[in-house]
């Protein structure tokens, strides 16, 4: 009935935001922000109806979670980075009916999942950096999945990533987005270092692992990729621990995705951590490569709902 239309890994560097501002850092991130407004001009010529936006700065602790509100709407400080990021304004329309549908079918395929309408929950700004770029003026939909997960597993994620490719092609009538919002390697400059390391990476060995699986992505190795993830998201402090790179992969079909990455801004450092715009072409999949469920496979595991 749907159809996935595009799959990014996208930046959501809140120095985007600085850029934008009167100051030294005035216009200093302005290729990711295009690299954002190109993702969007894309969106928009498949059009696209709604972003979904696995979010690594939405960190829970049990299930998967998605905010499905109707409306977004506010001013948002990070209370991670408040001199970044205070008093952002953001007006985001929401997909109520398709966050419900991609909760249905990933229970379905064994990944507890719960969507949340009736809400106060706000967006983190994984999502809301992305849609300042890709939507000012609130053509897209958006709903917001967690992927700061504490305590869960990238098979999980990724089999989360497959099932809701199907609930979009089995049984929405859209066009819908994945995005990945996180960085590669993710460890920040140490305290009191942080301007020195405004536009590199924390250490050689990082933006060596991070160039290589850039490399690998292009070249289309997601075998070898797949195998290597958890190891890479441990030791390269894979945000969010990699859980929103799951997704998208689990998405394009897991190790047995044959499409090569299109890099649309290129690797670039942020206080010390490495980040990428790119865009993966979607192709058929069987889902024959998708993880098994594993939390539901867990001793004592009882599926009941926890509201």
């Amino acid at each position: 009935m749907g159809k996935l239309a595009l799959v990014a890994k996208v930046t959501h560097v809140p120095s985007m935001y600085l850029s934008e501002l009167d100051g030294p850092r005035k216009g200093t991130r302005q290729d990711a922000i295009d690299g954002h407004k190109e993702i969007s001009r894309r969106c928009r010529e498949l059009g696209v109806d709604t972003i979904v936006v696995f979010d690594t700065h939405w960190l829970v602790n049990a299930n998967y979670h998605l905010n499905c509100a109707p409306h977004f709407e506010g001013r948002y400080t990070s209370n991670e980075l408040p001199h970044f990021i205070s008093n952002m304004p953001f007006e985001i329309p929401g997909n109520t009916g398709l966050g419900q549908i991609l909760a249905r079918v990933c229970n379905e395929h064994g990944v507890e999942t719960l969507a949340h309408h009736a809400t106060t929950l706000g967006p983190e700004y994984g999502t809301l950096v992305p849609m300042r770029y890709m939507n000012a003026d609130r053509h897209f939909k958006a709903i917001s999945v967690s992927a700061l997960c504490q305590a869960h597993y990238l098979n999980d994620s990724a089999r989360l990533g497959w099932a809701m490719r199907r609930a979009v092609e089995d049984h929405y009538d859209g066009t819908v987005a994945f995005l990945a919002s996180g960085s590669l390697s993710h460890r920040f400059a140490q305290n009191g270092l942080a301007p020195d390391f405004a536009f590199r990476i924390w250490s050689p060995f990082l933006e060596t692992l991070d160039r290589s699986v850039v490399q690998m992505w292009e070249q289309g190795d997601w075998k070898a990729f797949c195998e290597m993830l958890p190891e890479y998201a441990a030791k390269g402090h894979g945000e969010g621990f990699m859980h929103d790179t799951a997704m998208m992969l689990g998405a394009l079909g897991w190790s047995d995705y044959n499409g090569q990455a299109e890099v649309i801004t290129p690797y670039f450092g942020a206080s010390g951590t490495g980040q990428i715009n790119a865009v993966f072409p979607v192709t058929p999949q069987t889902g024959k490569a998708i993880p098994a469920a594993q939390a539901s496979a867990a001793r004592g595991y009882q599926a009941v709902s926890r509201l």
